[in-house]
């Protein structure tokens, strides 16, 4: 428990020992079988040996992170780092503390690495910890798995957190030691510490963070290319997205009548959100009206108004942590009035030419050059960009981008286990790259019109509008796997009035 806790936990104790006796009796004996093997398991065993080939002779320790504080004795509640998640398989109900370490074998042992999970394992009921402590114990926040369990299912072998220290101590000095430090910050210090004691300097332990943010990024990078099993669990995402989008269609005259309306959308889509999966993979932008401009508007405060637009930005996360990103921008009243329409249909042709430019052997950044181009394209032909300023000026990135005050982020990233995947890869793994099969993209152009821009034609302005679509690079092209979510102003229209009409 930490300080904070300490000093705001106030629960009363268990004070005798007759009191401790009697907790501790009069329970049923644990019964049930093991759990059967995960599907993952055989996946996250690839991808941790394709890090032991990248990494021989190395050990590699990698956390899932422990309980973050949101107020005195109050948590947050638990994810996993993304990069344990992807490596061990584990799914949303992962215990808090448990670290994954790659222990590099010698050749006489075959050569590679063993992987070993260190967990605290589920407590025994004559245990302080089963009734008395309130953030680990069994009575407040339920049974975790035993070591046996942990084994079985997910096909690692599994140890006690508190075998922990000394196993990454074994060889230091000898043994190069990697850790991803933004994963727990307490396995961070302990690896420095172990360091330390092993005689690295301080210029060594410097040396040494560095490698370990190269870890991270290769970690990140490895993600970049999706598996089979991957991809099936990114398609459940999007489909149990539809649901909630379809549920938010349902009840759009309800958000305006209830008042509040940008937060009865964001509930309603959580709730389906957390039905349908383990919840939402990002807060949800529940924009309405002129909220549609503020490209990150998480508030969700606002009026949902007859008349206006409201651009949905959400995504279910599914159990095993994949999450979707879609994005529709949808008339309230189910029909787009004239200027609306015509914002509406610039943007669907940058994205449909974005998406066009997704094959193998493109460029990532190919994505963003031709749905800008669009978008460039659109605002010129309304008379927006400066006198003078031709298509082929804004798109100089050095003397031009005026285009960019109307679309001002990128068009596409990576997205899986994170809706910004593979975030920590170098620009030339990211930016620069060629697409690859099995590689998970967004595609989102948009064009905001803030209320009070006087350079826009005054019919834009306070819409904002923004397509988003999940596709993943095939072999001949693309698959936009959110297909199955009306995209053109007319299908979006059908599909509003299909949808009410239920």
């Amino acid at each position: 428990m930490s300080e904070e806790q300490k000093k705001s936990d106030n629960r009363p104790r268990p004070t005798t020992e007759a009191f401790r006796a009697f907790v501790r009796e009069g329970w049923a004996p644990r019964t049930g079988a093991l759990p059967e093997r995960a599907e993952v398991a055989p996946y996250a065993a690839a991808r941790r040996e394709a890090v032991s080939t990248a990494y021989p002779g190395e050990r590699l320790v990698v956390p899932a992170g422990g309980l973050k504080v949101r107020s005195n004795d109050c948590d947050y509640t638990f994810r996993p780092h993304s990069a344990f998640a992807h490596l061990t398989g584990f799914r949303a109900d992962c215990e808090p503390d448990t670290v994954l370490v790659l222990h590099p074998r010698s050749a006489a042992d075959g050569g590679g690495h063993e992987a070993i999970v260190y967990t605290r394992p589920l407590a025994g009921r004559d245990t302080e910890e089963f009734f008395a402590d309130a953030r680990y114990g069994e009575f407040w926040v339920g049974a975790r798995p035993t070591l046996e369990e942990l084994e079985a299912e997910f096909g690692i072998t599994a140890r006690h957190i508190d075998e922990l220290p000394d196993a990454l101590a074994k060889d230091a000095g000898a043994v190069a030691l990697r850790v991803v430090r933004d994963a727990d910050r307490d396995i961070a210090a302990l690896v420095d510490q172990i360091r330390r004691e092993a005689g690295l300097t301080d210029e060594q332990v410097t040396e040494s963070v560095d490698a370990d943010d190269a870890l991270a990024a290769t970690l990140s990078h490895l993600r970049m290319v999706k598996d089979g099993w991957e991809i099936d669990q990114m398609r459940a995402a999007i489909d149990a997205t539809k649901v909630g989008f379809e549920a938010v269609i349902a009840d759009l005259d309800g958000a305006v009548q209830r008042g509040k309306g940008e937060r009865w959308v964001e509930g309603l889509f959580g709730l389906h959100a957390r039905h349908q999966g383990n919840g939402t993979g990002y807060d949800s932008i529940c924009a309405a009206g002129d909220h549609a401009n503020t490209l990150h508007w998480i508030k969700n405060t606002g009026e949902v108004r007859s008349g206006e637009m409201i651009l949905l930005d959400a995504g279910v996360e599914v159990d095993s942590l994949f999450t979707a990103d879609i994005t529709r921008t949808l008339p309230v009243d189910g029909t787009f009035t004239d200027a609306q329409r015509e914002i509406y249909d610039a943007v669907y042709a940058a994205q449909q030419a974005g998406m066009e430019a997704i094959k193998p052997g493109a460029k990532f950044s190919d994505i963003h050059a031709a749905a800008i181009r669009v978008i460039a394209e659109r605002l010129h032909g309304w008379g927006l960009l400066p006198d003078g300023v031709s298509v082929e000026d804004t798109l100089d990135t050095e003397t031009g981008q005026y285009h960019r005050r109307w679309m001002v982020h990128g068009t596409s990233h990576h997205l899986g286990i994170d809706v910004h995947d593979c975030a920590l890869a170098t620009r030339e793994q990211y930016m620069d790259a060629e697409l690859k099969p099995g590689m998970i993209l967004t595609v989102e152009p948009g064009l905001y019109f803030k209320a009070d821009d006087e350079l826009a034609p005054e019919r834009f302005r306070g819409h904002g509008v923004r397509i988003e679509d999940d596709v993943l690079v095939t072999e001949t092209g693309y698959e936009n796997l959110s297909a199955g979510m009306p995209r053109t102003s007319h299908d979006v229209e059908a599909w509003i009035a299909q949808v009410r009409g239920r």
